[in-house]
């Protein structure tokens, strides 16, 4: 599309969703799309073998994915 390769519109997506996600108020919200930010950066620097960036967002995916499964404990108690 636009002569753009499809996993430079990945990174496009994935630099989208971690910007919209640091907008946002409520904490989980913030940590959902911040975790889609995540998974389209891992596959983004997988891709493109530039494995400093699918190491770092695949360590905050689990990050994110802890503290929502903390959260929603939390919010059963």
């Amino acid at each position: 599309m636009f002569g753009i390769p499809v996993i430079e519109w990945v990174g496009y997506a994935a630099s989208i969703c971690i910007a919209i996600s640091l907008l946002m108020t409520d904490m989980f919200k913030l940590r959902i799309i911040n975790t889609i930010g995540c998974i389209l950066f891992v596959i983004y620097g997988f891709n493109i073998k530039a494995y400093p960036v699918g190491v770092i967002n695949l360590f905050i995916f689990f990050v994110n994915i802890y503290y929502i499964i903390k959260m929603k404990k939390d919010n059963k108690k």
